[in-house]
């Protein structure tokens, strides 16, 4: 169970940050790993209280938090969400609350393929020499879509003998 926990916790702790090993959690991805594990419930666990967990397990000078002292936060917590239960059994609920569960990203913006956009960005509307530079599934078929590429043969453009040089000179 705790093996499940960690990898949520590796998961959430690299989480929008692109430098971040994964092994140390701040307290911006701490608040959002209770909130997407419906660990903070509004009343019991609010995030003034995930906040202030998390301050009492970290060091003095420190920012971010190991999983061991992430799994003496979720004792804590664990206590103040299911009130009444051993410590131990408080932290396997919290743990199965976290099983499986990734970073949300919600509110991110998506993009939109409406109106114009798509009419412009349609392959199969394409017409005269724009529609030779697509095949058939409208991906480009790059320098040789186009008519006017450059003849690289050696002879002069206009010149109707090219490639007859070696069969003269062979007789």
């Amino acid at each position: 169970m705790a093996s499940e926990a960690e990898k949520t916790f590796h998961r959430f702790a690299a989480f929008g940050d692109s430098t971040s090993s994964g092994a140390e959690i701040n307290n911006k991805n701490f608040s959002k790993l209770c909130k997407d594990c419906n660990i903070m419930d509004g009343k019991m666990v609010t995030s003034n209280s995930v906040d202030i967990v998390f301050s009492k397990v970290k060091a003095k000078n420190a920012r971010t938090i190991t999983f061991q002292q992430f799994q003496e936060a979720m004792k804590e917590l664990g206590q103040m969400r299911f009130k009444g239960k051993n410590p131990d059994e408080a932290l396997e609920e919290i743990f199965k609350l976290m099983e499986g569960k990734e970073p949300a990203t919600s509110g991110v913006t998506k993009p939109t393929a409406v109106g114009a956009v798509d009419r412009l960005t349609n392959t199969s509307r394409y017409t005269g020499s724009h529609k030779e530079r697509f095949d058939e599934s409208g991906k480009g078929k790059g320098i040789a879509g186009r008519e006017d590429k450059a003849d690289s043969s050696g002879y002069v453009s206009g010149y109707k003998g090219a490639g007859t040089y070696d069969k003269k000179s062979s007789k």
